[in-house]
């Protein structure tokens, strides 16, 4: 069968796991950028931030399949990203915050899309690898 349209079932407190240690490396890959080749820049934090996305659809949808978990989380990303056009004082005063900019950001930057594409990109190979793991332990 093929493995990108097979429903599976994801293990929710791995996920919940996973999605506090992305959060954490991509707070880490802010805070440190120094530990991080310096032509990367930023991308790292933002493609981490779409990988969050995509394991919090597979928190919130463990059924889903991979290729509908990874949809998804491109679309949310993408979404955010573009919404970052849209520069009205309420909505950057949301931005302005802590949490705000974490979760919508702040600026419309272009090559933000290629990270988070990189991001699910590596999620999907990540349960693909598992998911075919899995299958031939059995």
């Amino acid at each position: 069968m093929n493995p990108l349209g097979e429903p599976r079932h994801r293990n929710r407190l791995l996920y919940a796991v996973l999605v506090l240690a992305v959060i954490a490396a991509g707070l880490a890959s802010r805070r440190y950028p120094g530990l991080l080749p310096a032509p990367l820049g930023k991308y790292p934090g933002d493609a981490l931030w779409a990988l969050m996305v995509m394991l919090l659809y597979g928190l919130a949808r463990p059924r889903w399949t991979i290729a509908r978990t990874a949809a998804a989380a491109l679309a949310t990303s993408f979404a955010v990203e573009f919404s970052q056009l849209y520069q009205a004082d309420w909505i950057n005063a949301i931005r302005h915050t802590t949490l705000g900019h974490l979760v919508l950001g702040s600026g419309f930057h272009a090559l933000d899309l290629l990270a988070y594409g990189v991001g699910v990109a590596m999620g999907a190979a990540a349960e693909l690898l598992m998911l075919r793991r899995a299958s031939t332990a059995r």
